[in-house]
């Protein structure tokens, strides 16, 4: 038997899982008879391991070493568990699931785990928001917590996220927790998992941490009542329930809701992507809302840690708002809340994430941080008050949650609306007096997919071994690669001569490398023409021999 068919045969040898045993022993056996694509199949699923990260896991849901499985998370429990162990004397842990395909049993496997390991497991009651977790994790001030999740990736895949408690802040993991998580899950690997201990002697919570955290982000609205007219869509995910309870318990008004995305469905069979940000995702909730004659769409991601708006221009067309205009007016809103009642901290976003920020910090006398992408770094700010990353997260609420929450975030721009209504002032027309107060900012996004990872290696060295030096008509005058730094990252930052800035990283959860814009005009109109000027160039700079004639 060659190595591979001996890896495949351990493996299912351990896979309790009857769908991915069948799927992976009918592989098996025509690879066996001779079948040249079943061998390099199964030469892609064994390819290495999915690997654990600050991010923890994400992947497909597939059979082997490479996909999302029970075998690979039970390997993940394990280590952590045995991590967990060698780092707390009493460690306990909190574990959360959405509604995608696999999240309980996944779930319901760490518990188990856990609790044959010795630690104290405590096991969320049903489908819940990733907030709804992140929240429990400090209120039970547990060492650690778990989130089922692969947030808004295509209906396939699912993910392990993981956060550490206790002095760490309830946040999720950064460098080196990683690297010795899962050096704990590679020893876990040597150990067939069914003669890993087990144990039912776990808690299921019933809603008290629940209905705590409902009661908190009900008090973030303190503005005066009024009527609203609006749409919500849940994006098939797990935010209706928690959402809908808030709002009534902050006395808002409800929103009409998208019914054909209420309830959680892992097959997401409304969209192509279960993203806000993608194309066509809105699509419904946009229907719905010129049904309604609505004033603004919000919308939460499947596991809700999320917020994306919409809302029409002067002709009736409607357009979402990109992640860093709802941004800039949270951070804008919060600023002036946070001032009024005297609090002082600091207004932080990721590097990737407007300018603008620093502006607002600087009128209301806050500090400004830019992190390294991530919540995982946005919420270890020391005194933050505000945190947000453009891709539609936004931490209004940092005393309650270390990490980016859709829910509140949604409670905190209900009663961004509510204060303009007080005076008698529109969502654009807000718009059009932040730039009138702060400056002409745009942004935008080129997102290259990739069908191989090993291509996402191959276009970032191409801009380290042979970087640009002009874009357009414009010139880079400074240039930082961020694998040079203290905490090296896989960040290029180009800044041009004209003040405008190109980003390019590769996603931590998706097969893709990003390439952010960000541009400076001398109003809306002039932003708008600058940033698609630019847009332009990019994509004729990625399309070139250069960068592998990028498919953009």
């Amino acid at each position: 038997m060659t190595e591979l068919h001996q890896k495949v045969q351990n493996w299912l040898n351990q896979d309790p899982d009857f769908e991915t045993k069948s799927e992976l022993q009918n592989l098996f056996n025509q690879a066996q008879s001779g079948n040249a694509d079943a061998e390099k199949e199964l030469a892609m699923r064994f390819d290495g391991r999915l690997q654990f990260g600050t991010a923890g896991l994400r992947g497909r849901l597939q059979a082997g070493s490479m996909g999302m499985n029970r075998v690979l998370v039970a390997q993940a429990a394990k280590g952590l568990a045995n991590y967990l162990l060698a780092n707390d004397k009493e460690p306990s842990i909190v574990i959360g699931y959405d509604g995608r395909k696999n999240s309980k049993i996944f779930a319901q496997d760490t518990a188990e785990i856990m609790a044959g390991a010795g630690v104290k497991a405590l096991l969320m009651p049903r489908l819940l928001p990733t907030p709804v977790l992140a929240y429990a994790i400090r209120h039970f001030d547990a060492t650690a917590g778990v989130m089922v999740t692969a947030s808004h990736n295509p209906p396939d895949d699912n993910g392990y996220k993981v956060y550490l408690g206790k002095n760490n802040g309830g946040g999720q993991i950064v460098s080196p927790a990683d690297k010795e998580i899962a050096q704990q899950i590679d020893l876990a690997t040597q150990i067939n998992i069914g003669e890993y201990a087990r144990s039912q002697n776990y808690q299921i919570l019933d809603e008290t941490v629940i209905n705590q955290y409902i009661e908190k982000t009900a008090k973030l609205a303190i503005e005066p009542e009024c009527e609203l007219n609006y749409v919500y869509t849940a994006m098939h995910g797990v935010g209706k329930e928690i959402l809908l309870k808030t709002l009534q318990a902050a006395h808002l008004p409800l929103p009409h809701i998208v019914a054909e995305q209420a309830e959680p469905d892992p097959t997401f069979h409304t969209v192509a992507f279960p993203n806000p940000e993608e194309k066509g995702a809105l699509d419904l909730a946009i229907e719905l809302a010129k049904a309604q004659n609505a004033e603004f769409i919000i919308a939460n991601d499947p596991d809700a840690d999320r917020l994306a708006v919409a809302i029409p221009d002067e002709q009736g067309n409607w357009k979402p708002l990109h992640g860093n205009v709802v941004g800039c007016l949270l951070a804008w809103y919060v600023a002036q809340r946070a001032k009024k009642s005297g609090k002082t901290g600091t207004l932080a976003c990721s590097l990737v994430s407007s300018p603008a920020l620093e502006q607002i910090a600087q009128k209301y006398g806050f500090h400004n941080e830019e992190t390294l992408t991530g919540f995982k770094y946005i919420a270890k700010v020391p005194n933050l008050v505000f945190g947000f990353e453009e891709a539609l997260g936004y931490l209004v609420d940092p005393d309650k949650v270390s990490d980016k929450d859709g829910i509140s975030a949604v409670i905190m721009f209900l009663d961004l609306v509510r204060s303009l209504k007080a005076t008698g002032k529109t969502i654009q027309q807000h718009i059009a007096d932040f730039t009138q107060e702060f400056g002409a900012y745009a942004s935008s996004q080129i997102s290259l997919r990739v069908k191989d990872l090993a291509d996402i290696p191959k276009l970032m060295d191409a801009f380290r071994q042979n970087p640009p030096t002009q874009i357009g008509e414009n010139k880079i005058v400074q240039s930082k690669d961020y694998l040079q730094g203290t905490e090296p990252n896989n960040i290029l930052v180009y800044a041009l001569d004209n003040g405008s800035r190109l980003i390019v990283r590769p996603s931590g959860t998706e097969p893709k490398v990003k390439v952010y814009l960000d541009v400076k005009g001398n109003d809306a109109i002039d932003a708008m023409r600058v940033l698609e000027k630019f847009d332009g160039a990019v994509r004729e700079l990625l399309r070139s021999e250069q960068f592998g004639k990028q498919d953009c």
